[in-house]
């Protein structure tokens, strides 16, 4: 009953965090889609840098990076992977917060960010306005991902790993990649005790003695 419920743990939180990759990528995509609008619609031979426009691309790497040890995490049930993975989701769900916070408490937010060149960020400003409803779920989605995703890490570190397996093999080495994604522990070799070793040998002595008699 543990192993279906730590399998059916591994592959809700592979599911989750296939949500946040997939956030990832298309902030990806809409920042390079930025870029390319800012460098064609540019004459200078050097244009300022436009910092919305590569603090999104930041992001967008960030949750993908996020995604890869998420997925790392739910495949070995390492303590360690676990922990590593729900900070990074933590620091980004402060990051998301503060930013939130700013906005709606703050009415002179827009001071707290340098002007953007590529007026990007005027642009996305005018479309949550226009789509505030759909943009609201939206976010309250990425949220809902975040949070589960940390829930499922905690649930999951909670079970601990599979139980350990031994593998049979007549080989003399210890297999290189078994421990990566499995709980490997060496098969223990039994080594005759010294005690019984030396009565052994004693005995022998005593015979060939007396057959030599």
């Amino acid at each position: 009953m543990g192993r279906m419920a730590r399998s059916c743990i591994q592959s809700l939180l592979k599911l989750v965090n296939s949500g946040l990759g997939m956030v990832g990528v298309a902030m990806i995509v809409y920042s390079l889609w930025m870029l390319r609008v800012w460098l064609r619609d540019q004459d200078s031979v050097q244009p300022p840098i436009p910092w919305f426009v590569y603090t999104t691309l930041g992001l967008g790497v960030t949750l993908c990076v996020i995604t890869c040890s998420g997925h790392v995490a739910a495949e070995t049930v390492n303590g360690c992977c676990l922990y590593i993975y729900m900070v990074f989701v933590f620091m980004i769900f402060v990051l998301e917060a503060a930013v939130t916070a700013d906005v709606f408490l703050n009415h002179s937010w827009q001071e707290d960010f340098p002007a953007d060149p590529s007026g990007n960020l005027d642009h996305l400003k005018d479309f949550i306005k226009d789509n505030f409803d759909i943009c609201k779920w939206i976010g309250l989605m990425v949220l809902a991902l975040q949070a589960l995703s940390m829930l499922l890490a905690m649930i999951l570190k909670a079970l601990g790993p599979h139980p350990e397996r031994y593998y049979e093999s007549d080989d003399e080495y210890l297999p290189d990649r078994v421990p990566l994604l499995k709980n490997y522990v060496p098969p223990q070799t039994y080594v005759t005790e010294p005690a019984y070793a030396v009565k052994n040998d004693a005995w022998n002595i005593r015979i060939n003695s007396k057959a030599s008699r």
